[in-house]
């Protein structure tokens, strides 16, 4: 060979020895930025459903995501016509979990209980009864943080997930959370968008009977006779604290609904909600309006 060839031979080698050194450099930067943003780590950003993501299945490997669950909050009923969705947040609870199921059975009506976390955990009893008495479950986070629409993408993907792992745990036998709820209505286009990605439909509410803070058993019957038209999906709660109001007025408003010829079921999952739905005061990323615990 030719000193002239191995000096080209040579030269071909360091050129693309330089290359693949700049295409090193190249990834590790981008790796750095998508790990560091100018606030520090953006782990906040990492495993968040994003529109056309192929996605991760609930063990962290890829596979195959629940198909046809629309990211909007939903509000409808299933039943559609003038059907009312009972909705039941905070518990389970000890005490009045098993008097809300009492009064549901009682009526043969169906509810949808939007549970926290850590209640699931301690009460997996109380989880497997909704499920066999044929109720649905929704996730209600790990903490029922109201100000999580404030908090990193990160945070609300934990709230999110770790709720719907011991709330499906606690349930046992397979059966699954279909919905989400945020605490007081702290939607966010990211919490709606990772629950969606796991299969559950963010879920709203159109009549917020307050029994929450024990306004009296006919103020909570009131509020349900006197919001109805705002929509179908009624709020309710068997947690944080005594809810007698809440069971002695969830007992006259099956009632009553029954006298109004109003049937109850449960809300959409997979249809898009009617575009012409009003939005509750619970969905804080559309609307400014207060929200209920």
């Amino acid at each position: 060979m030719s000193f002239l060839a191995r000096a080209n031979k040579k030269g071909v080698r360091a050129g693309a020895a330089v290359v693949a050194s700049a295409a090193a450099v190249a990834a590790t930067a981008w790796g750095v930025a998508a790990l560091v943003g100018p606030g520090g780590p953006a782990a906040s950003q990492q495993n968040v459903a994003r529109p056309g993501d192929p996605g991760h299945g609930d063990d962290g490997r890829p596979g195959q995501q629940p198909q046809g669950i629309p990211e909007g909050i939903a509000h409808a009923s299933e039943s559609g016509g003038n059907a009312v969705n009972i909705t039941i947040d905070d518990g389970p609870d000890p005490r009045w979990t098993p008097k809300v199921l009492d009064v549901l059975r009682r009526h043969d009506v169906k509810a949808t209980f939007c549970m926290v976390g850590p209640q699931a955990k301690a009460h997996p009893d109380l989880v497997k009864k909704v499920v066999a008495a044929g109720h649905r479950l929704c996730d209600h986070t790990m903490n029922h943080d109201t100000a999580m629409d404030k908090k990193p993408v990160a945070y609300q993907e934990q709230q999110i997930l770790e709720a719907k792992k011991l709330i499906e745990e606690a349930a046992g036998s397979g059966a699954k959370v279909e919905y989400y709820r945020a605490p007081g209505g702290a939607f966010t286009p990211d919490s709606r968008r990772i629950a969606a990605l796991h299969g559950m439909r963010p879920l709203g509410w159109n009549v917020d009977t307050k029994d929450f803070d024990k306004p009296g058993t006919a103020a909570i019957v009131n509020a349900v006779k006197r919001e109805i038209g705002n929509g179908p999906t009624v709020l309710f709660h068997d947690g944080g604290g005594n809810r007698a109001q809440t069971v002695d007025a969830l007992d006259q408003v099956l009632s009553w609904l029954k006298e109004q010829g109003r049937p109850t079921g449960f809300p959409v999952r997979t249809a898009p909600d009617a575009p012409d739905a009003p939005e509750a005061a619970d969905a804080r990323d559309t609307s400014a309006a207060p929200a209920a615990p």
